[in-house]
């Protein structure tokens, strides 16, 4: 049993109050999480470059083709674990991620060793920017209203990366994130004009089972 299998739905740790409904269900994409937040790429490229680089100077100087692949063997084994590493890092965060919007709130569900629960009501976000890429993903961050704080270690990497004043809770690595920005902008627009509910901000650790 996993700690997420108690959940009476995906992503929420209880059923919604009476009246609240499920607009949008998704979670984060591995290779964008890969790509936009470990930059698997740029970790390719700059042990490429030391690689090309020992290799170029081998030859260079003269040095054995032999020793050449045995010098910088070990660089590219180096990098490829790491790669690895990061991927499976994108892999688990993905797997372990739920973003939920409804009618009064959006729901984080996330983490790999400590599973976290991030409620936020549609009353305290002040605003909500679409982030979008040349491949058509993008991201959505959730600017709070004044006077709104959360923690931007607990959020990582749901956070807007280097803004740290506010903090901004993002749904990251949509690969349809019009859409979602479309339901969240009608939920801010029908909710923004009622009470804040007590509390504001929720963030709790989710119990391991």
């Amino acid at each position: 049993m996993n700690e997420h299998e108690g959940e009476p739905i995906r992503g929420l740790p209880e059923l919604p109050p009476e009246g609240e409904q499920i607009l949008w269900q998704g979670e984060p994409q591995w290779g964008l999480l890969a790509r936009r937040v470990f930059h698997v790429r740029k970790v390719a490229a700059y042990f490429a470059a030391i690689v090309l680089f020992q290799v170029g100077s081998g030859l260079a100087s003269g040095t054995p083709l032999g020793e050449i692949v045995q010098g910088s063997s070990w660089v590219a084994a180096l990098g490829l674990t790491g790669i690895g590493i990061l991927t499976l890092l994108a892999w688990l965060y993905a797997r372990t991620t739920v973003y939920t919007l409804t009618s009064h709130r959006v729901v984080l569900r996330f983490g790999v060793a400590l599973p976290m629960i991030v409620n936020i009501p549609w009353s305290r976000i002040a605003s909500a920017d679409l982030v979008r890429f040349r491949d058509g993903s993008g991201e959505i961050a959730l600017t709070p209203a004044p006077g709104e704080r959360m923690s931007y270690m607990l959020l990582w990497p749901h956070a807007r990366p280097w803004r740290f004043t506010p903090v901004q809770p993002t749904l990251r690595g949509l690969r349809a994130p019009e859409t979602v920005a479309a339901r969240i902008a009608n939920a801010v627009r029908t909710r923004s004009t009622e009470p804040a509910g007590e509390g504001g901000f929720g963030q709790a650790a989710a119990g391991l089972s």
